[in-house]
């Protein structure tokens, strides 16, 4: 957390008003938090909950106000925009940048390579509607499908955006703005949008 500037979390969480309707469970708890369960690799927000508060004397290193119930959890992932995590990762990005690709001996072929790719992320059907043609089984789930955008010489993306699984992969170009020269990979499921795209061939390659 040393790393993740508490002004950049406050600047944020004021430009977004993420803070406006709550008074205990801030931005910054609410992202701690969030962090907390992708770490300890927790399955529910019930499971979330009691861990945290299994670890309440350990972890006041967190800075945290404090350490919420289940149901503070569930409102806050519900009511709070998640636009304003999107900023505080920019931010971030954008602090940071210069160091991510220091330390790689790789050379890109070319400048300004960019990696374009999408993966799904299963739920059941009747949270967000499937991808594809109903299976054999007769047993079709839904999910999310992640869009990326990452540099060749960077470890973390650049640009990600959520859908519905059911959604082509080629609308997540529509939010992708490039410099000019620069290049970007991706496979065929992103051809057809090069038809009316607002890209110039120079800018991209397949």
């Amino acid at each position: 957390m040393q790393f993740i500037d508490r002004g950049l979390i406050n600047r944020t969480a004021q430009s977004w008003q993420s803070d406006r309707y709550y008074k205990r469970f801030k931005t910054y708890d609410h992202l701690v938090t969030m962090l907390f369960a992708a770490i300890s690799g927790v399955s529910s927000l019930r499971e979330l909950s009691t861990v945290m508060l299994a670890c309440e004397g350990k972890i006041n290193h967190l800075n945290m106000s404090h350490l919420p119930r289940r149901s503070t959890i569930s409102d806050a992932n519900a009511n709070r925009s998640s636009e304003v995590f999107g900023g505080i990762y920019h931010g971030l990005l954008k602090r940071y940048r210069k160091f991510l690709s220091d330390s790689s001996s790789r050379t890109p072929a070319v400048k300004n390579l960019q990696i374009i790719d999408s993966t799904t992320i299963t739920l059941f059907s009747d949270i967000l509607k499937g991808s594809g043609r109903p299976p054999l089984t007769g047993k079709k789930k839904g999910g999310i499908k992640m869009h990326t955008m990452i540099h060749v010489l960077e470890d973390v993306p650049q640009l990600v955006r959520f859908s519905s699984a059911a959604c082509h992969v080629h609308t997540f170009l529509e939010n992708v703005e490039l410099a000019e020269g620069s290049f970007v990979v991706f496979d065929k499921g992103y051809t057809v949008w090069l038809f009316c795209s607002k890209l110039t061939p120079h800018s991209v390659s397949n």
